[in-house]
């Protein structure tokens, strides 16, 4: 699904496990209450038509992928 600068976006919550399965919440509220540790979260913009229409495979494999490239993009600790 290409994304463009303009297209709408909604928020998800995600958490990343070691082995690379996610986990996705609505809300960071809800992730907390869930068991979701607050430092461990990461917000993800996601493009409506994918939130709305897609699956949740293509939703985890979207937020996947985002999260690769974000982590290829930034230092290492």
């Amino acid at each position: 699904m290409e994304e463009t600068p303009e297209q709408e976006k909604d928020i998800l919550f995600v958490t990343l496990a070691k082995d690379g399965a996610v986990t996705l919440y609505a809300d960071e509220e809800w992730a907390i209450e869930r068991g979701a540790d607050p430092s461990q979260l990461h917000m993800v913009e996601v493009p409506r038509d994918l939130y709305s229409k897609g699956n949740i495979q293509e939703l985890r494999e979207y937020v996947a992928s985002y999260l690769e490239n974000q982590q290829g993009q930034s230092p290492q600790n």
